[in-house]
């Protein structure tokens, strides 16, 4: 049995416009529709889209949160809505623009209290409170009141916090949003050593889509709140007909280059563009381009999914 399975889910809300100066007309906006997938144990998933395609109303019905309009969810055997407590004990949730952090309590205090609402054993807390904080970097926060905190460092709390009682399961909802480069890179790492190591299932979303690429294998689309893809990354790429790109810098200046396997796009000076298919090996085009041409330099650029969704979102 699937550790997240969701058939034909639904979920529709209702507006009020004003119409005149008293009246108000009452109409259904759709968040999401049709929407089936399902997410074993120990799997990291992408689950993203464009602003208003129904992520976050997603996440929040598989917390339990909101409940569906129809179609059928069960999170780890359970159904959110309907035991939604029973549920708490077995997910972590983190929101990248919100905190479940006490604002004014010094980040020790929170995870002291977090201990107490989900009644962990004292020696569990003790030593995942250890654990996490040493590969967070938090020693030296534990004693400061989260509205001191930088973004990066709360961001690294909440994730501690949402992962003391052993959760099964934790979504990430824009968890590196405002972040530099540094706190992402260290972010990234953490979570997958969390998933090699303790089999946590992830499910992210994120505009970041560097993200999805060093994190997730699997990656679901979502657009107008149904799903337009669920597949591989890899597949993801061919159904956006993406290529890779050899950057070839000649000796010399010299016509387009002409190998089986690639085709020359653009051409400045003695630098050369060729794509080729991104399932395809790169070895035989680079050897033949070193065969028959005389080559000062090369690299490889993978392609950008940035422009596959993009493209996907456009069709």
């Amino acid at each position: 049995m699937p550790l997240i399975d969701v058939q034909d889910l639904e979920r529709t809300f209702e507006v009020r416009r004003r119409t005149g100066r008293l009246a108000r007309q009452r109409s259904q906006v759709v968040a999401v529709r049709d929407l089936s997938f399902a997410v074993e144990a120990g799997e990291m998933i992408g689950y993203i889209g464009p602003n208003g395609a129904g992520k976050s109303t997603t996440i929040k019905m598989l917390t339990g949160i909101l409940v569906p309009t129809g179609g059928r969810l069960r999170v780890a055997g359970l159904e959110p809505s309907r035991r939604r407590t029973e549920l708490a004990r077995r997910i972590g949730v983190v929101f990248g623009q919100r905190t479940t952090l006490w604002w004014d309590l010094p980040l020790r205090d929170s995870f002291e209290l977090l201990q107490k609402i989900y009644r962990i054993p004292p020696e569990r807390f003790r030593r995942n409170l250890e654990e996490y904080v040493e590969l967070l970097s938090l020693g030296d926060l534990l004693d400061t009141p989260v509205r001191q905190l930088s973004l990066g460092q709360r961001m690294r709390g909440d994730i501690a916090a949402a992962l003391l009682h052993d959760p099964e399961i934790l979504y990430l909802d824009e968890p590196t949003i405002g972040l530099d480069v540094v706190s992402k890179g260290r972010l990234r790492e953490f979570l997958r050593s969390l998933n090699a190591t303790r089999g946590t299932t992830l499910l992210l979303t994120t505009h970041d889509l560097q993200d999805i690429e060093a994190l997730c294998r699997r990656v679901i689309v979502i657009d107008r709140g149904t799903a337009v893809f669920d597949g591989d990354l890899a597949d993801l790429h061919k159904q956006g007909g993406s290529t890779r790109t050899l950057v070839v810098d000649l000796a010399d200046e010299a016509p387009p280059i002409r190998v089986p396997g690639a085709i020359t796009r653009r051409v400045e000076g003695p630098r050369q563009w060729l794509s080729f298919p991104t399932d395809a090996s790169a070895a035989p085009v680079v050897a033949a381009v070193a065969a028959a041409y005389d080559v000062a330099d090369l690299s490889i650029h993978e392609p950008d999914i940035e422009d596959v969704i993009r493209d996907l979102y456009s069709r």
